[in-house]
């Protein structure tokens, strides 16, 4: 077979798994779209559920999403940016802290999501919250319960690899000369990195901000042990409030209705929500980033 055939033949495989890749998702969002759009109505997104959740609308759900998710990234954006920068411009790629803490990061990332629900349950619910609770609530059970708090630190460390990695890429993109250019000038390494590496990976910054949101907000199984309630329609008001959570109202609506087949409707627009909310919160965090590169010449 000549080079020429052999380039053909594996441009064909490729369009091929493209091909079926788009009829995948194609198939699925539009069994989703079809079965769920006549039931998002107004009174569906602002209404709480009633009747064992086969009426009503999901805004309590909804609400907890966000607020989860906004609460996720205040934790993890921050955190992630630091430990990146430590490891683009601090770390001595030959010392026992970088190995032990790359090693560590990787290892999170492989990490199954029912085990940080699990280390979340043990570690910030009973012992942080236990703690808390000892010091400052004379032994009253008030932080050491399952809560919003402890659901979003739970999700933050699920998605710290991710912004992690994505924000070193972004700092390492920036040329070695900008940061000569700022040591010649008499900056200080902080400066440099402050100034006018950080202010150039913006842009990455916001795309680790923007994976952690799509991670996070569909994320189910960490959130069942620290936060996550059947049945809510209280909206959380303190950090110490459980919360209604789309995607594991999905989970319920599918294998806890008392009427699976009256519940359907709702559960096909529970998951358009789901997807049509994701995809703003993207949307949004994409629209930012594009606004920064435009006013401030952001790579």
């Amino acid at each position: 077979m000549s080079q020429r055939a052999a380039d053909r033949s594996f441009m064909l495989l490729s369009g091929l798994a493209v091909l079926l890749i788009v009829a995948m998702l194609s198939i699925i969002l539009g069994n989703v779209v079809w079965h769920g759009w006549e039931q998002v109505t107004w009174e569906f997104l602002s209404g709480v559920p009633r009747a064992g959740m086969t009426e009503g609308g999901i805004f309590p759900a909804i609400f907890g999403t966000v607020l989860l998710v906004l609460l996720m990234t205040i934790f993890v954006v921050p955190l992630g940016v630091c430990v990146a920068i430590y490891f683009s411009e601090y770390a001595n790629r030959q010392s026992w802290l970088y190995r032990w803490t790359r090693q560590a990061v990787n290892n999170l990332a492989g990490v199954p999501s029912i085990v940080f629900g699990l280390f979340g349950l043990g570690f910030f619910v009973q012992f942080v919250g236990g703690w808390v609770d000892r010091q400052f609530y004379d032994g009253k059970l008030t932080y050491g319960q399952p809560a919003i708090l402890w659901a979003a630190l739970t999700m933050a460390v699920l998605t710290l690899p991710v912004v992690i990695v994505s924000v070193e890429e972004a700092l390492r993109s920036v040329p070695q000369s900008y940061r000569e250019a700022s040591y010649a000038l008499g900056a200080t390494r902080t400066q440099t990195v402050f100034r006018v590496v950080l202010p150039h990976a913006l842009a990455g910054v916001l795309t680790g901000g923007i994976l952690a949101v799509s991670r996070g907000a569909g994320e189910v199984a960490p959130i069942l042990f620290v936060g996550a309630a059947y049945y809510l329609p209280e909206l959380p008001s303190r950090l110490n409030d459980q919360f209604m959570e789309l995607g594991y109202h999905i989970y319920v609506l599918a294998t806890q209705s008392p009427d699976v087949e009256a519940t359907k409707p709702l559960l096909y627009a529970t998951v358009l929500v789901l997807l049509a909310l994701t995809f703003l919160l993207n949307l949004t965090a994409i629209a930012i980033r594009a606004r920064l590169r435009m006013a401030g010449g952001v790579r």
